[in-house]
């Protein structure tokens, strides 16, 4: 090779280095799938495994490992996973701990894209999936049979609200030898503590409060136990699963705001709860913070918040048509799913096709409460009721 290389390898090839001592508040942007060894020993020496050293972008950077620090701080945890979107961690858990012949049990009011993963999962890979009652309680010893291993729970239900006992439920699952996994997504780790409860393995969906803009599909999976965290490490491996560090800085830049975020979502969201309480279109506000909500009382004991999702039940005087009206007559709400961002959000549900013995006659909407003024959006509220009449 000569002392001066071509200008086209010059292009690729250069011995620049930028010096130490560089310094700012923001997480540096770490773009990698290929990551470097200076060499061969050091290829092979390296695990993926070990958060202390980089192997491959899939694996993490800089940038993915200083999320998923901060993540499992949040949670009082010790491990956390990244994933491509809220459903990719529900899944990396039942791959990492659900083989075929297993059984698996899931709340009645489950985050419907866990429901339908776990029907494919019987459907096609030979575990058993049930589903219980989110209210049950310690009675989940009951349904725990010889080869369930797994039980998912979600406080509260993402649309209808109940919040289950989550140290019974740990103390059943436990005395039976079975994982508790928790969707806490609708706390964001903020406002209830898992580990704490008992719970073995916490996901959560970072395209909520952690990303706060509407605008990132991740999710997280987050861990105390080095052996759970290791299966959870080989299924993410297996499968593939990778995010972009673009993504990764969203969130990043997003944290710091977000306890901050959360509180104001919660107090326009209980301002307006408590105004629709008194509406007479409203037979049932579902909001774990008010006394008529299923496991209110366990709400209080467990929660510190509730952040900005809720649901109302419509009196069953009002048809489908009627209140699919009210939503399409909503100015400031806008029609679409998730939560946590800044805009407000409205989607109606079908619960009878969603939920066994559903105890409602009325038609089911969700709200996310976003950070617009509270008395805008409930003037906004007022005025699809009458449009809702007319």
């Amino acid at each position: 090779m000569t002392d001066r290389p071509t200008l086209q390898t010059a292009l690729i090839h250069n011995d620049y280095r930028a010096p130490d001592g560089f310094s700012a508040l923001p997480q540096a942007i770490h773009h990698a799938s290929t990551v470097l060894f200076k060499d061969v020993a050091s290829m092979r020496s390296r695990n993926w495994q070990d958060k202390n050293a980089y192997t491959y972008g899939l694996h993490g950077t800089p940038t993915t490992f200083t999320l998923e620090a901060r993540l499992a701080a949040i949670e009082d945890g010790k491990h956390c996973v990244l994933a491509p979107s809220g459903l990719a961690a529900i899944a990396l858990v039942d791959f990492a701990f659900l083989k075929s012949g297993d059984d698996v049990l899931i709340p009645d009011n489950v985050y419907n894209p866990n429901r339908e993963l776990a029907n494919w999962l019987q459907q096609d890979f030979g575990i058993t999936a049930r589903y219980y009652d989110p209210l049950i309680g310690g009675d989940i010893a009951d349904l725990i049979q010889s080869n369930t291993r797994l039980i998912w729970t979600e406080a509260p239900g993402s649309v209808s609200m109940e919040v289950p006992d989550l140290p019974a439920i740990c103390r059943a699952a436990h005395a039976k030898g079975v994982l508790v996994a928790l969707d806490n997504t609708w706390s964001a780790g903020l406002a209830l503590r898992g580990f704490e409860l008992g719970v073995d393995i916490i996901m959560q969906a970072l395209t909520k409060y952690q990303s706060g803009g509407s605008d990132v599909l991740m999710g997280a999976v987050i861990t105390q136990d080095k052996a759970l965290n290791q299966k959870l490490e080989t299924a993410h491996m297996r499968l593939g699963f990778g995010v972009a560090a673009d993504d990764v800085y969203l969130v990043l830049r997003s944290l710091p705001t977000m306890k901050l975020r959360f509180e104001a979502h919660d107090a326009a969201a209980r301002t307006v709860a408590a105004w629709l309480q008194a509406r007479p279109e409203i037979a049932a506000v579902l909001h774990p913070a008010l006394p008529d909500c299923p496991g209110h009382a366990l709400w209080q004991r467990d929660f510190s918040g509730a952040g900005g999702l809720f649901s109302v039940v419509f009196d069953a005087c009002y048809s489908e048509a009627q209140t699919d009206r009210f939503v399409d007559s909503l100015q400031l709400f806008k029609i679409g799913f998730s939560w946590g961002g800044v805009h407000s959000l409205a989607v109606p549900y079908r619960m009878q096709h969603m939920r066994q013995n559903w105890p409602h006659q009325g038609q089911l909407v969700r709200l996310n409460i976003g950070l617009e003024d509270p008395q805008d959006l409930i003037a906004d509220i007022e005025q699809a009721f009458k449009a809702m009449q007319a």
